[in-house]
């Protein structure tokens, strides 16, 4: 193996209950955090199941989950104003996707507060170098969804927080993706993807074993 593989892969976009068996089955073999991302303010759309589905997929055997909350509650959240949040419960980080410029001091603060209030480990989004604030975990993401690859993928930092990466990985270029990261030998990191794990807009488990498959064996 030509890399450091991450501790656990990120697969964003879980959308439907009728998974539930196969993402138990297939988390019994590799590291993975399953997201479900989180805006009761959109219309209807697959990609943001609603409260009856997500607590459907919450139930049974416990997962590692995370919520990948957006819209108005996202940005209430880091400005602060974020009041206490039903349907949490079983989640255990959460992502405060509020924007699409990076976080200023306060609102990591905000977002890492809300956080401790609800025992979650925090995430935000950061755009180019990993910044060296340990209140929150950081995700490099340029992509936001669309499936864009970075340009280049930055160095992760020698001593924490911990970090993690995404932007148009899927099955097919995850290995060289992360030789481009070339993480350290021991380091501890995580990958993301979203548009590279659904087929015709719907998460494909497929693909997230087709992944896993190439990262772990």
């Amino acid at each position: 193996m030509r890399f450091q593989p991450p501790s656990f892969i990120a697969f964003t976009g879980v959308d439907r209950a009728a998974l539930r068996p196969g993402l138990a089955e297939l988390a019994a073999r590799y590291p993975i955090e399953w997201g479900i991302l989180i805006d009761d303010q959109r219309p209807p759309d697959p990609l943001f199941p609603d409260a009856p589905t997500r607590a459907a997929l919450l139930e049974g055997t416990p997962l590692r989950w995370a919520a990948h909350v957006c819209g108005r509650a996202a940005q209430a959240i880091a400005a602060g104003r974020g009041a206490a949040m039903p349907g949490l419960v079983g989640f255990t980080r959460l992502q405060v996707n509020h924007g699409f410029h990076g976080s200023d001091d306060q609102q990591v603060g905000a977002v890492s507060r809300f956080g401790q209030q609800h025992g979650l480990r925090t995430v935000l989004q950061c755009l180019s170098s990993f910044p060296d604030d340990p209140r929150v975990d950081w995700l490099f993401d340029v992509s936001f969804g669309r499936g864009s690859r970075p340009a280049m993928w930055p160095a992760l930092p020698a001593a924490g927080p911990f970090c993690g990466f995404s932007g148009g990985i899927n099955a097919d270029n995850v290995r060289e993706t992360l030789e481009l990261i070339a993480a350290p030998p021991g380091a501890a990191y995580w990958i993301d993807m979203e548009s590279g794990v659904r087929t015709d807009g719907l998460f494909d488990l497929g693909k997230c074993a087709a992944v896993c498959r190439a990262v772990y064996g």
